[in-house]
């Protein structure tokens, strides 16, 4: 792989990339690290890319793959709530709101994300992938090797799990997942 081929994979895609990975480990440095990684491996593999996909969905590939070896790693698939993203430093898109409107949307962000802890990995894999990447069904289908209607039945249940436990919170008078200080 060129120098160039290189440069056009890092500036196309390294934000999406970083992303996914931040959503996925909860951890910026981590994701940086696994970032680095996806692109060596990248690297490697680019003279074996055949196009039969986009590049974007073939680096969320070894994205995927490269935190799922992580976590194997690791052994902290059933504790890997330990770091949370710090939403008052780090910022992951431009800012173009109000304080308060970033604010509220923290919020959001944060009680989204603490609810994601409920449902099962191959669910969070999908609902990172669908909503905070905004990737299609085919595009999710062909980065996990599943089909089509896996990923919709794997959407589908990380939905209801999210939807039950928000309404359950809504009910015991919890705005946006938050317990109500006293």
């Amino acid at each position: 792989m060129d120098d160039s081929v290189f440069h056009h994979l890092y500036d196309a895609y390294h934000h999406d990339v970083f992303n996914f990975l931040t959503y996925l480990t909860k951890d910026r440095q981590l994701a940086e690290d696994l970032s680095h990684e996806v692109y060596v491996k990248a690297i490697r593999a680019y003279s074996a890319f055949e196009g039969r996909s986009s590049e974007k969905t073939w680096l969320f590939a070894i994205a995927k793959n490269v935190s799922i070896d992580h976590f194997r790693k690791k052994k902290v698939r059933s504790k890997y709530d330990a770091t949370f993203f710090d939403w008052d430093k780090d910022d992951l898109k431009a800012i173009d709101k109000t304080p308060e409107q970033q604010t509220l949307e923290n919020e959001v962000m944060r009680s989204v994300l603490e609810k994601l802890d409920l449902c099962t990995l191959d669910q969070r894999l999908v609902i990172i992938m669908r909503y905070f990447n905004d990737l299609s069904i085919a595009d999710t289908a062909e980065v996990l090797g599943w089909s089509h209607g896996k990923v919709k039945t794997t959407q589908h249940r990380a939905l209801k799990i999210l939807r039950t436990k928000t309404l359950a919170e809504l009910e015991r008078g919890e705005p946006n997942g938050s317990q109500t200080r006293r």
